[in-house]
């Protein structure tokens, strides 16, 4: 009687374990500075139903990329919804946008769009901490370049911020990834390339005014430019998180920092 018992208890375990899952949503929301309309993915934790208010992860996409990149590329990494108790926003960032507001293109207005106008639909639609201290912000590539270039500029909307393989200096680039479409070339805009790059911005943060953390592989063709912010942020004393480990640009290697990411963020939420 007790064996069937705790089989019967076994069983129930099992079953209520794969039951849980994250809710994944496909919304679409319009951009009044773009005027055009765009999806985003929203992840949430299997009790959001039953939940109060919670924090949310703004996750970003690379170059050529789009709002779908995550869920279909890092299967299975929305799961840290449920053990972190957080919501996901997977935003598109336009194929070649950095997330900045393009001074050439009207068409790409990243950084009003995802820093402002996301950000306040995402707390109208869903039960979100609507502060600092329950947003961050973190993304591949492009997209961590764009993640700590949005929270270094609007530091009173996201609280944390990463960056993996992050284009942290985009000056050694000036060829790349379409950046001269959304800033002018080097040559003829040096102020906007100057003015634009994450390297050249840490004069906006204080000690402790931002929660930071930067992951990049030793391999990466990023590496150089992310072991160079990590060294200018030791100089100016300024707190963060600075992961390396063997790795290259792919997927694989994001799929594994991206669950360090979150756990910061998680941390982050659940400071006192």
């Amino acid at each position: 009687m007790k064996k069937t018992l705790v089989i019967a208890t076994l069983v129930l375990t099992i079953l209520s374990s794969a039951s849980r899952a994250a809710i994944v949503d496909t919304v679409s929301v319009y951009s009044t500075v773009m005027k055009k309309n765009l999806k985003a993915v929203v992840i949430r934790p299997d009790n959001y139903n039953a939940a109060q208010e919670l924090p949310v992860v703004y996750l970003l996409h690379g170059y050529s990329g789009n709002h779908a990149d995550w869920i279909t590329k890092a299967a299975g990494f929305q799961k840290a919804v449920d053990k972190h108790n957080m919501i996901i926003v997977c935003p598109d960032g336009g194929f070649s946008s950095w997330y900045w507001d393009s001074p050439v293109d009207p068409q790409s207005q990243y950084e009003t769009y995802v820093a402002k106008e996301l950000t306040s639909w995402v707390d109208g639609h869903y039960k979100t901490i609507k502060n600092k201290n329950g947003r961050a912000i973190t993304g591949l590539s492009m997209g961590g370049h764009g993640a700590l270039y949005l929270a270094l500029k609007h530091q009173d909307i996201f609280g944390a911020a990463g960056s993996m393989s992050g284009g942290v200096d985009i000056r050694p680039f000036p060829d790349n990834w379409d950046m001269a479409k959304r800033l002018g070339t080097y040559a003829e805009q040096p102020e906007r390339w100057e003015k634009n790059t994450v390297f050249n911005m840490l004069h906006l943060l204080t000690p402790k005014s931002l929660a930071l953390i930067i992951d990049c592989g030793t391999e990466d063709f990023f590496f150089k430019v992310n072991e160079n912010l990590h060294q200018e942020l030791l100089y100016r004393n300024i707190p963060h998180d600075y992961l390396t480990r063997p790795g290259g640009h792919n997927w694989p290697y994001w799929t594994n920092a991206v669950q360090y990411q979150l756990l910061f963020m998680s941390n982050f939420f659940g400071r006192k």
